[in-house]
């Protein structure tokens, strides 16, 4: 295998940049991880059990992650409105790192 150098290489390019700039932010993590251990949620659901995340920064971050195609927004046409969250089938993809993620915490977890 021929050895790599820094200087030829760029951040920026890697898969590893990209999938940072998917999930990167305070609470998207947090998210993908709710909708991952409880499948469909709604909004307020989600914003009690995520907890200290305002109602702002909430949909912003799930208005990103569905720009991305991770997460299905489902609105139902009732009064009151309806709106439950999923994973999107890409979304679904990331729960081996996410189930790794806590499997490392649970192992090291102090």
């Amino acid at each position: 295998m021929e050895k790599r150098c820094i200087s030829e290489e760029c951040l920026k390019t890697t898969g590893f940049n990209y999938t940072l700039s998917l999930i990167n932010g305070k609470y998207k993590m947090f998210i993908l991880y709710t909708l991952m251990e409880f499948g469909v949620v709604r909004f307020n659901e989600m914003q009690k059990y995520i907890g200290k995340i305002s109602f702002k920064t909430l949909s912003s971050n799930l208005k990103e992650l569905e720009a991305d195609q991770l997460v299905h927004r489902e609105e139902y046409p009732q009064i009151p409105p309806k709106v439950e969250y999923s994973l999107t089938e890409r979304g679904k993809s990331l729960i081996p790192i996410l189930d790794r993620m806590c499997e490392w915490g649970d192992n090291h977890r102090l």
